[in-house]
């Protein structure tokens, strides 16, 4: 009987990787990240404050429905609407090392540690955003699905 009540238990705990800094995950043959990191459920409120705010910093690139914000970026496209055209998995994989999408791309890679330059060394190891903040975001970004409206420019 106890064998039982343990797998049960111990089904139900996060991943263990997720005590390290940067979570397991599995790229699948059709380019996306399919499960949430560490098993996360993401909170768009909390998505839209890191996508707002310096820890993600992704306004300096990137235009957003934020109107409180006054500066948006233009080098990375706006993120209006991005949730109608892209999916969870999708998402995941551009936030966790967009360079797998764009070998070329100025995005940084916000859950990937190797194989990088110029890092400080106490950041060293550290990814730039947590399991629980990707998966936020990208609740966040799931709720654009609407086009900027058209008198609204970069």
């Amino acid at each position: 009987m106890l064998a039982p009540l343990f797998v049960i238990a111990f089904a139900s705990r996060p991943a263990a990787a997720c005590g390290h800094p940067v979570a397991a995950y599995e790229v699948s043959e059709g380019g996306v990240i399919e499960r949430p990191l560490c098993g996360l459920a993401g909170d768009a409120e909390r998505g839209r404050a890191v996508v707002a705010g310096r820890r993600g910093n992704c306004l300096a690139c990137h235009a957003a429905p934020i109107p409180e914000e006054p500066f948006h970026g233009t080098i990375g496209p706006p993120l209006h609407g991005v949730g109608a055209v892209f999916s969870a998995g999708e998402l995941r994989l551009r936030l966790v090392d967009s360079t797998r999408v764009n070998r070329a791309t100025v995005m940084p890679p916000f859950h990937r540690v190797e194989g990088l330059r110029g890092v400080r060394r106490d950041r060293a190891g550290q990814p730039i955003l947590s399991a629980r903040e990707i998966e936020d975001v990208i609740a966040y970004l799931l709720t654009l699905t609407e086009d900027a409206p058209a008198d609204e420019t970069r």
